[in-house]
């Protein structure tokens, strides 16, 4: 029956002229399991996804080429197909370097209106324009770097340097998540408002998934702070 709903999906997205395929993405959460769709949700979401990502990405590109120098601003968006993933949403690069914008099923489901899809695109996009991964990257390479030194000087063996630096590299790569969440959710703001959805309507969606509170060295601020970010920022808009 998922196969059938996700065939029917892909129908309606093709048909309309994006495009609908599978991309790996990190496997960083857990499986879930996904609600069940009629036929008729099927449509009706899959119509509502190809409305948004005809809306939102021609605007989420021109902010781009705006705001950047030599980035690659041809956001390529997808369908995430792989079982038992839950509602969420990546930004990731392919293998040359053009951004990938990636949605599983759940997420597209279990969206409650335009403007809660609207500004999630318009979030992950603002990732890539903020350039996360290579600063994320550049973060972890330091820290990693600097603990695995660090290890050496204190006498440590080959093993403890290298687990050192893998600690450092890991401890690294989280230490700006948080503001980089918060980053992209002020430029998702503008990007959303600009495609002429209205973002703090689409954070709503905050109140709806688990709050992961203030947690030392975690990757996302608590909903409330995200919340009230977006309200700033669409209040100067």
């Amino acid at each position: 029956m998922r196969r059938q709903i996700f065939a029917l999906f892909c129908l309606v997205v093709l048909s309309a002229g994006a495009g609908c395929t599978t991309v790996p993405v990190p496997q960083d959460a857990a499986p879930q399991r996904a609600r069940s769709m009629t036929d008729a949700e099927a449509r009706t979401a899959a119509q509502q996804f190809v409305s948004v990502v005809n809306t939102v990405e021609p605007v989420a590109e021109r902010e781009c080429r705006a705001r950047t120098r030599g980035l690659d601003c041809d956001f390529r968006i997808v369908v995430d197909d792989r079982p038992g993933r839950p509602p969420n949403a990546f930004q990731t690069l392919d293998e040359s370097g053009r951004p990938i914008l990636a949605f599983t099923l759940p997420l597209i489901a279990d969206v409650r209106n335009p403007d809660e899809l609207a500004f999630i695109m318009s979030h992950e996009a603002a990732h890539h324009i903020e350039g996360h991964i290579a600063r994320q990257q550049r973060t972890a390479l330091a820290v990693g770097l600097g603990t695995a030194i660090v290890a050496s000087v204190l006498g440590g063996d080959t093993g403890i340097v290298n687990q050192a630096g893998d600690t450092g590299a890991r401890i690294g790569s989280r230490i700006y998540s948080k503001d980089f969440e918060l980053e992209a959710d002020s430029l998702g703001t503008i990007i959303a408002k600009r495609a002429g959805y209205d973002p703090v309507r689409g954070a709503a969606y905050f109140t709806r998934i688990p709050d992961p509170g203030n947690r030392f060295l975690g990757t996302h601020p608590p909903n409330a702070q995200r919340i009230e970010t977006v309200r700033r920022v669409a209040a100067g808009l």
